[in-house]
């Protein structure tokens, strides 16, 4: 390991963790912000928002630390190429290729670390994350829930209770689900208990009804019942089906072998397919955005150079690859005819930056337009040259003579 591999390794490296730390402290107050009513109406404490909002952070991370390295390899080369130092390193002998070698090492270990997340972070955390989800739920009926208050677990989703019983059993229970509109459905209950049984938990309603209303002009349908059990994780999703994972929160071997009974699976078996190749695809994008950045802003280049309009340039065609990449992924769901892209994209990007660093490591003279113009023309000023005849100075053609060196002098 050289020293110019160290330096350069460790420049971006530390331009690295400072980005990554940037833009995720400003994703994690926003889902912080976003999260703010566990605090305020659902009478979770501060430790429990810290929780679900750090959990939520893996999902995001994966598609924004290429992003992170992309940046820090504009400013560290852009830096490099500020101080002189690439033409200092350029003037020692080194090459395109020395300059890249650290940060392609850096792209792998991006790479790796992306790969990890979306194998097992991303899968575990989201998980997590369900198991808080109706952990709060619970403590809103059994502990936070107040009698004669309504409480609202989520928008369209409300609770009341008349009175709490000594053994924490709930009375002249309501719970009011309107979140589709299609389908309302209130329920109405002597007495409910509830009842956890890990991964989820379950309200146990007796003695009521439960009015529905498929449509708003239709009338209310009323259902009687004795004893009526509703999954406290159904109520976090607004289809009502079953406890089923989300494609995100598969590990890979669910992804790859799902049950071929799974309702989910069954009926959006696309978002399976774009899920497991997306989890693929997206540790690519390192190496690409580096490889980008090298051929934006790779070369030793002077002051009077325009480097921002590469710089820019560079980063727009970064962007552009990765929205395409995230474009693919709904076309992938509906028709697996389109799962190459996910490679394809990447991939001949990666390509194309290569054969730009290829050409700017030529090394070519610069010329001047005077020059360029000469070579393009001169053969035709050359041709127009020959029927040129010699004049008198009172302007007379005079004839052609071929002279000899003695008569010349």
């Amino acid at each position: 390991m050289t020293i110019l591999f160290r330096y350069v390794f460790q420049q971006t490296a530390a331009a690295l963790l400072l980005i990554l730390a940037s833009l995720g402290g400003i994703v994690w107050i926003a889902l912080a912000l976003k999260q703010l009513n566990v605090v305020t109406s659902q009478g979770q404490d501060a430790w429990m928002l810290i929780k679900m909002t750090t959990l939520a952070l893996p999902n995001l991370l994966a598609i924004i630390a290429p992003f992170a390295l992309l940046i820090s390899a504009f400013h560290i080369l852009n830096r490099l190429n500020g101080d002189s130092e690439l033409i200092v390193m350029t003037a020692a002998g080194a090459t395109v290729w020395n300059i890249a070698k650290p940060l392609v090492a850096l792209a792998l270990l991006v790479t790796i670390a992306v790969s990890f997340v979306n194998h097992i972070g991303m899968p575990w955390s989201l998980r997590l994350l369900r198991e808080y989800i109706v952990q709060m739920r619970t403590d809103l009926l059994t502990q936070v829930m107040q009698p004669g208050r309504f409480s609202t677990a989520e928008k369209g989703l409300t609770f009341h209770i008349r009175e709490r019983g000594y053994n924490g059993e709930l009375l002249g229970l309501v719970v009011n689900d309107n979140r589709k509109r299609r389908d309302r459905q209130t329920y109405l209950a002597e007495q409910g208990q509830i009842v956890k049984q890990p991964p989820t938990a379950y309200l146990i309603m007796s003695n009521g009804h439960i009015l529905r209303r498929p449509k708003t002009d239709d009338p209310a349908q009323i259902i009687e019942f004795d004893k009526y059990i509703i999954d406290l994780d159904r109520l976090d999703r607004s289809d009502g089906g079953k406890f089923h994972l989300k494609p995100r929160e598969r590990y890979y071997s669910e992804l790859v072998n799902p049950d071929p009974g799974d309702r989910l699976y069954k009926s959006k078996p696309g978002m399976f397919r774009a899920e497991l190749h997306e989890r693929f695809s997206n540790p690519l994008y390192p190496i690409t955005f580096i490889l980008i950045a090298l051929a934006a802003a790779g070369q030793a280049q002077s002051t009077r150079q325009a480097r921002t309009e590469r710089i820019v340039l560079g980063f727009v065609i970064a962007v552009g690859c990765r929205m395409a990449g995230l474009a693919a992924n709904n076309l992938v769901v509906m028709n697996p005819v389109f799962v190459p892209l996910f490679y394809v994209i990447p991939l001949a990007a990666s390509a194309a930056a290569m054969l730009q660093i290829i050409y700017n490591a030529k090394p070519r003279k610069k010329r001047l337009l005077s020059d360029r113009l000469g070579e393009t023309f001169g053969p035709l000023v050359a041709w127009l040259s020959r029927f040129r005849r010699p004049r008198t100075q009172a302007g007379r053609d005079l004839p052609a003579t071929t002279f000899s060196g003695a008569e010349r002098l």
